[in-house]
């Protein structure tokens, strides 16, 4: 078959290899000038700043890949194991170190509370539970009621009707430790004290499979991946937005895509990993969306965006791990600002990140490269972000200064931000969602928009947006999904 796959980001290139593999002819079309979606990399002033995921933790799906098509990993990039993951630091001063190393994570749990660390144990066991009903989902594709109601008994006895926040804090009684161990679902756009609590299972996946950084920074994957698919016959055309996906009046099928300077490109299955409600409200006419509507689209329950500084600093901060996650005084309420009251807080939760703390050569000898990494309330609120962003970015930098990266005003010597007019204009993000639907109970496996759109049935999703999720796991997944769905649909 003819497949077309608009978008490069990680679950485009994930499909589009696997589908090309399977001896598909498989073409991808990008609107921006590099590959990898929000996996972009900025380059100025000698420094290289990865602009979206900087998380790897099932590099399994990588090697999946390069081994589908006979070839070996470590021959394109190199991905390297970190210790610790994360630091996690409070506003009190106290810093847990977040590693594998269970026996140094109970050390530190006895350190800030040693009633939690029975608490931890049962913690870990349960996750566990969790960890082996619930990775298997992320490669299982959600298109009948059936095939979630044959996981429900499941779901029901992992506790999924409860928050990530509510599963650890029956466990856990101490407010840092709370926080450590149930802050994940932020990093792939949900509430934690919303989102469901297959989400525990992150603690597990990552203690069972480590934290990894690609060598060169996420975009050295991005490039690895493309050389992949490009030598195994795949076609990558940039600078190539897609204006319609031309849907045929009496099949209801797609025939293939319309760009925005008006060539067309036939095909025999469409695949969108560009944001899900974007392409249904803005690619396809709504006479061919009976299902999907404006209305229901609109309905829907968007994550939170983000506002991200990069800055290179002609000092190194070595006191500073290569991932940092930085709690502000007021936990519970700051997320409330952000999801519900969408509200710019006023005091922060940072994730800064540090790359050249494993990888100098991003920037200039004796330098250091960084972003840090605000969660920000989604367009539906009412910030003017053209007046907004740089009294933010002040705001930031001022913090990071007197809290964590003395002098850093003085230091700075090269910088850039996005914030989330560029997820709706630059990334083509409804609302400016940086992770698309949020991941709550009621939108997640079945309930999300399907991996096969109900309405056009040769049109595949994959990203963020659809099943499993975000994250480079999640995205990943959804091209393994889509890949076997096609490939089942012959």
């Amino acid at each position: 078959m003819d497949i077309l796959v608009i978008g490069s980001g990680f679950g485009g290139l994930s499909a589009a290899i696997r589908l090309q593999a399977q001896g598909h002819r498989v073409t991808i079309v990008d609107k921006r000038d590099k590959p990898g979606g929000r996996a972009y990399v900025y380059e100025q002033d000698g420094f290289r700043f990865d602009a979206g995921p900087t998380i790897i933790t099932s590099p399994w799906l990588i090697r999946e890949l390069f081994e589908l098509c006979g070839k070996q990993t470590d021959d394109y990039v190199k991905l390297v194991a970190l210790d610790p993951f994360y630091n996690i630091r409070f506003e009190d001063g106290s810093i847990f170190h977040y590693s594998g190393d269970r026996h140094q994570i109970i050390q530190q749990i006895q350190q800030f509370n040693p009633a939690d660390v029975e608490g931890y144990q049962q913690f870990y066991q349960a996750s566990s539970q969790v960890f082996k009903k619930g990775l298997p989902l992320m490669t299982k594709p959600f298109t009948q009621i059936t095939d979630m109601l044959k996981v429900a008994p499941d779901m029901v006895q992992l506790q999924s009707f409860k928050s990530v926040a509510g599963f650890v804090n029956q466990y856990i009684k101490d407010e840092r430790l709370r926080i450590a161990f149930s802050f994940h679902p932020l990093l792939i756009g949900g509430n934690p004290f919303q989102s469901t609590s297959i989400y525990a299972m992150i603690h597990k996946l990552e203690q069972e499979f480590g934290i990894w950084f690609a060598m060169g920074g996420t975009g050295a994957l991005v490039q690895a991946l493309t050389r992949l698919f490009c030598e195994i016959g795949g076609r990558l055309l940039l600078n190539t937005e897609v204006a319609e996906i031309v849907i045929n009046e009496k099949t209801k099928r797609a025939t293939g895509v319309k760009t925005k300077d008006g060539k067309l490109f036939p095909s025999d299955a469409v695949v969108s990993n560009g944001n899900v409600a974007f392409t249904y409200l803005n690619l396809i006419g709504e006479k061919f969306r009976k299902k999907w509507s404006d209305r229901r689209i609109k309905n829907l329950q968007y994550s939170m965006s983000l506002f991200v500084l990069y800055f290179g600093t002609n000092c190194r901060y070595n006191h500073m791990a290569h991932h940092e996650i930085l709690m502000g005084r007021r936990y519970k309420d700051w997320i409330e600002d952000i999801f519900t009251r969408k509200h710019l807080p006023d005091d922060f939760s940072l994730y800064l990140h540090r790359p050249t703390a494993t990888d100098p050569s991003l920037a200039p000898e004796g330098c250091d490269c960084w972003y840090v990494l605000a969660p920000v309330p989604h367009l539906g609120g009412k910030i003017d972000w053209k007046t907004q962003a740089k009294p933010y970015r002040d705001a930031i930098v001022q913090y990071l200064e007197q809290r964590y990266l003395p002098k850093l005003s003085e230091h700075i010597v090269t910088e850039r931000y996005i914030d989330p007019l560029h997820f709706r204009d630059g990334l083509n993000s409804y609302l400016g969602s940086a992770f698309s639907v949020e991941p709550t109970l009621f939108q997640s496996a079945w309930f999300r928009p399907h991996n096969q759109s109900e309405d056009i049935p040769n049109l595949y999703f994959v990203g963020a947006g659809t099943h499993p999720g975000a994250g480079i796991p999640g995205v990943m997944s959804s091209g393994k999904i889509v890949a076997e769905m096609l490939m089942a649909n012959g």
